[in-house]
Formats: structure tokens, sequence, C-alpha cells
């Protein structure tokens, strides 16, 4: 496989409007204070050919701005988004149709007053992928791959189920025949048995159209089961990234042990049915994160060096990477055994 998608250094902010008082204020000579959120904060990740990055966080996090970074819905304010070594954005605009997006909620993202087939083929006709006589036969093969009915095409969004409405999103972005596509929390809104049709319909389809995939999700058994390599995000930052065994086998980062541990387990032979550890204190604010690492004030490794210097990135395994001054004595174990 080789390099086809990059992510470098990438930052996006977000500054507050200032309201008509502050600017009143301002313009007689008063201090008004502004605060910006860095919503995603010098991240950079590679994808190669045909592989599949789960990307996963806290609410909050970051995940979901980073993924329209990645798609070119969104403009970077620092940093370059590649591919195939071409900008994904020029002068504000989007450059490429290769990079399609499903996102979390179907009805949102369907045109109620617009018949679902009319929908599908609006874009491949728009681009010239496809003929207006042959735009029929077009949506009905997709319709047909992401297992609908192709005689459903004359309805409208609010006559499916939930999950057929993400079959039919999955087949609005595969028909306009991308390298890249980008899952942001598609199985979030479904019912459980509805998520694991729809996470097998995802998988059948990477295996035969050789997608490259960015999957964005909380749900860390979801993305344990997509990916071939996972990114952990932290109040806009990656504090880890790896081969997914190896990430949920032996975390190296401390937030990435604690959000494993997060998860609720059966334990069946003991006296209770449930068992997990919630993370310990509050996300802190964004507008004002604290010096040094952002996952000190919740972290049981903290050491003084981590309240003064945020960590880099760094390589501290087999193509394993961390954000991280004092990695838990356990990865340090396992990782010299392997």
């Amino acid at each position: 496989m080789s390099l086809f998608f990059q992510v470098d250094q990438v930052t996006r902010e977000f500054h507050p409007k200032i309201s008509l008082g502050d600017k009143i204020a301002s313009k007689l000579g008063a201090r008004v204070e502004t605060r910006s959120v860095k919503a995603v904060n010098n991240v950079s990740f590679q994808l190669e050919e045909g592989q599949t990055l789960g990307l996963v966080g806290e609410s909050g996090c970051g995940k979901s701005t980073l993924g329209k970074l990645a798609a070119g819905i969104l403009e970077t304010s620092e940093g370059t988004v590649l591919l195939d070594q071409k900008p994904v954005m020029k002068d504000g605009k989007k450059t490429t149709t290769r990079i399609q997006t499903v996102f979390q909620d179907p009805f949102a993202s369907l045109d109620p007053r617009m018949k679902v087939g009319e929908a599908v083929a609006e874009g491949p006709i728009a681009n010239n992928l496809v003929s207006k006589a042959d735009a029929i036969a077009y949506v009905k093969d997709w319709f047909a791959r992401v297992g609908l009915d192709p005689d459903f095409t004359d309805r409208y969004p609010h006559q499916f189920s939930g999950g057929q409405r993400q079959r039919i999103a999955i087949a609005r972005a595969l028909a306009m025949q991308p390298d890249l596509l980008i899952c942001d929390e598609p199985v979030a809104s479904l019912d459980v048995s509805i998520q694991a049709q729809i996470i097998n319909l995802f998988l059948q389809l990477r295996k035969d159209l050789n997608l490259t995939c960015l999957f964005i999700s909380h749900d860390l058994s979801v993305v344990r089961h997509v990916s071939d390599r996972v990114a952990v995000m932290y109040l806009g930052k990656i504090v880890e990234e790896g081969e997914t065994s190896a990430v949920f086998e032996n975390p190296a980062h401390p937030y990435t042990k604690a959000l494993l541990a997060s998860v609720p387990k059966l334990v069946l032979d003991k006296d209770e049915l449930v068992q997990f550890e919630a993370i310990e204190g509050e996300i802190p604010s964004p507008l004002s994160p604290p010096p040094g690492c952002y996952f000190a004030p919740r972290c049981p490794y903290v050491g003084e060096k981590c309240n003064q210097t945020n960590p880099p990135l760094e390589t501290v395994g087999f193509e394993r990477k961390a954000a991280c001054f004092y990695i838990p004595a356990d990865f340090e174990k396992a990782n010299k055994q392997a």
C-alpha cells in the first residue's frame, strides 16, 4: 500500500462573534476580551490506500470538526490536507469530489422535499459521472448494492426507517465514486440491531470497492471491529495512534487506558453484573485549556513536567505513537515482551 491521504499539522480555530455592546465598548476605548477555541490543534495523520482509520474520543474532543476538515467542508486555520499529494481545498473551495461523507443523522442530511432517487442522482449528474438518461438505472444499481429495493427511488425520506435512510445516505456518497469515505458517527442514531446491519454493509462495500476510510465514532467496540488503525483524540489533539488490536490490548496513553476501562463489561462470575471505571474529573474548557498536558488534571500518572509542557506525539513502540511523558509501566512491560 502507498501513502494516499495526509493531514499535516492541521489546526482549526473558531472565533466567537463580537456582540453589538462589545463593538460599541471597543470603539469607546474599552478593552474587550475575545477568546478563541482551537477545536483541532496541530493534528497530523496519514492513511494508506485501502486502509481504515478509526477516530475515537469523548464528545467535544474535535472528532467531527477534524472529519469536516479532512472532507474539505471546513477550511483549516493552519496546516494542509492532501489527497494524492494535492490540496483538498484551495482558496476556500473544495477541489475534489473523490472525498465523500456519511453523516450521523441521515434524516437531517436528506432534503425532505426531494425524492431519494433524485437526491442520489443529483451529484453524479452535476459532475458528469452519469447522464440524465442513464441516471435512473445508475441510482437503482446503487440502491441494490446497499440492500434497498430499487423501486424505492420514487419515495421521500420520511417514508423510510432510520436504517433505510442511512443506506440511502451511503448510496448517495458512493454514487459519487469516491476514493476516500469519511463516516461521521454513521450508526450512533440507529438501534443496535440496525447498527450491526449497517456495519456489515460498510465492511462489505469497503472490500468490494477498495475504499479508504476515516471512521469517526465514540463507540469503541464499533471502531475496534471496522478499523485497521485507531487514533485517540482529547481536547483537539491526537494523544495516541497505532494498530487497532495493539492499542486496544495494550494502550500506551493514560487517557486511552482510562477510556477503555470506562466501557461497561459483563462480569458473570462476580457479585456485580457490570464492571467499569468512569474517568474521574471534568474535561477542561477548550476556551481555557490547562497549561502543559491537557489530560494532566484527570491523569493518575501526572508528574511535575506534565503541568508545565504539552508532550509531543512521539513513537513509543512498534508503529505506535503517544503524547505522554510518563508512559504507564504496564505498557512498557508488555511492549518489551512483544
